[in-house]
């Protein structure tokens, strides 16, 4: 097996205690590398290394254009590696080598937009009340930044924090998944070769317990910014609480997919699938609740059913797969979990619903897209971020009902209107809680635009120039024009 080592300071090191655990392809189900098993000394190594690099000269003293430059050679060098990193992404979490490869090719573009920000952060001379005064405002990095990721599409979500975190002049400790380590570590490979000053950014690898609590708790650590559950996100937020730090958290979702009558059913038929059963559910955006208008409730989930039906199980390497495996052995149980709820609480399962029972799966974790009608909101499947491609269908009768199912949820990262009313198109999304409103499409993003969600699906934006004043504190700066100081007991 492949045997990885952390990236620390700018060497190549073992985990202190010398222990590793093994990384599985979902695939085979097989055991394909060992990944260093890390703890606090691991921790405290990193961070020290980081809040050593982020008042270096080598780093502090760099121009915001000299950062600039390097993220900008980050993202050539990315384009180079897209099918290498990509390959990697497969082996440890599953997801299609199409989806996975889309992915690595695009992420260079943070790069090349946060290298373009970093000296374009500019402060402000504001026009004081205050006669002989002059006051400005100035735009510092925050700090050590913990990044913690999650192992659905591990670089495409790091590259969301690293890029403006570096424009920034961040540095950066990430804990990613300890079920999907490799593909950070292959990345940072490429970051060494550029030549990022030492320090500036660390990868510590292992479970969550031994390294990713005393990383976000830890007293060098200035902000966390975590994707995952609301779950961990909300132990994360209390940490971070004790000590003042400044948290991004971008964690689940139960999205609403609503399809109006006067929609154009091939088209929502198509952006339904993409919202769920697309990298087999393991999104935090997933579509996960469809709310069908009743007139034409029969009529578009038999549509949606036969197309469903079609989608190609397989090797995620193979071109013409279209659902791969999910990620881990213990999601894959929490999903066959939900479905056996769903159909205890009296949901009509349409389609799957179970394994898969080919030989060629037999050894892999895969799950079957799944469809369940006579959803009730208040259902648990209909209420619990499953993770998966589990689909629950609600039925309504009018705009309003749509607004208060989708709504009804502790969750708002996202949700997507199909319609072909202007007047919907345009006014519906001012009536719902979630951070993104996509109208007759559904997944789409770019690093232009600012991503976070509302309610418990989390705190912050990502992306978007929003995205870099999460990693940036404002100083406002006074000095004085005065010949004389005034009276000292008053203030000013």
């Amino acid at each position: 097996m492949k045997q990885y080592r952390m990236y620390i300071d700018g060497r190549w090191e073992d985990a202190a205690s010398g222990r590793s655990f093994e990384s599985f392809n979902p695939y085979t189900g097989q055991p394909w590398a060992l990944i260093p098993s890390g703890d606090q000394d691991d921790v405290d190594r990193a961070v020290t290394a980081a809040h050593r690099a982020l008042h270096s000269p080598e780093w502090r003293g760099l121009t915001a254009s000299a950062r600039g430059a390097l993220l900008r050679k980050l993202g050539d060098a990315l384009a180079e590696y897209a099918d290498h990193l990509a390959e990697i992404e497969v082996r440890d979490n599953g997801k299609l080598f199409s989806e996975m490869r889309a992915q690595t090719s695009y992420m260079r573009e943070w790069f090349y937009y946060f290298g373009g920000l970093a000296d374009k952060i500019e402060g402000s001379v504001i026009p004081t009340d205050k006669a002989g005064h002059f006051n400005f405002t100035k735009h510092e990095p925050v700090g050590v930044v913990a990044a913690i990721i999650p192992w659905n599409s591990p670089l495409f979500l790091a590259s969301w924090k690293m890029a403006p975190a570096l424009a920034a002049g961040c540095t950066l400790v990430f804990k990613p998944s300890e079920y999907t380590s490799a593909s950070l570590l292959e990345f940072a490979r490429i970051l060494d070769d550029v030549g990022f000053p030492p320090g500036v950014f660390n990868v510590v690898t292992g479970m969550g317990p031994e390294v990713g609590a005393p990383l976000s708790s830890h007293p060098l650590v200035s902000k966390v910014a975590f994707t995952g559950s609301d779950a961990t996100g909300r132990k994360i937020y209390a940490s971070a609480a004790e000590s003042m730090k400044r948290v991004t958290l971008e964690l689940g979702g139960k999205s609403a997919n609503i399809v109006f009558a006067d929609a154009n059913q091939d088209n929502a038929v198509k952006g339904v699938v993409s919202g769920i059963f697309a990298a087999s559910g393991q999104t935090c955006v997933a579509g996960s609740r469809l709310l069908v208008q009743r007139s034409i409730h029969d009529q578009f989930v038999e549509r949606l059913v036969d197309f469903a039906r079609t989608a190609k199980i397989g090797n995620p390497m193979s071109a013409d797969t279209q659902v791969g495996p999910v990620t881990n052995l213990p999601q894959l149980e929490k999903i066959t979990g939900y479905i056996d709820i769903a159909k205890r609480e009296g949901a009509t399962c349409l389609l799957g619903g179970k394994r898969p029972e080919a030989p060629e799966f037999e050894n892999g974790w895969f799950v079957e897209p799944t469809i369940f009608s006579n959803v009730r909101n208040s259902m648990r499947v209909a209420q619990e971020e499953i993770f998966g491609p589990v689909l629950s269908i609600i039925p309504f009768d009018d705009e309003d009902e749509a607004v208060a199912i989708a709504n009804d949820s502790l969750y708002g990262l996202a949700s997507g209107v199909w319609t072909e009313d202007l007047r919907r198109a345009l006014l519906l999304p001012d009536r719902l809680e979630s951070g993104t409103v996509w109208v007759n499409t559904y997944r789409t993003m770019s690093y232009l635009t600012p991503f976070g969600g509302f309610k418990h699906s989390g705190l912050g934006k990502e992306s978007g120039q929003e995205g870099i004043r999460e990693y940036l504190r404002t100083k406002s700066i006074w000095i004085s024009t005065a010949t004389e100081t005034p009276n000292p007991f008053i203030i000013r």
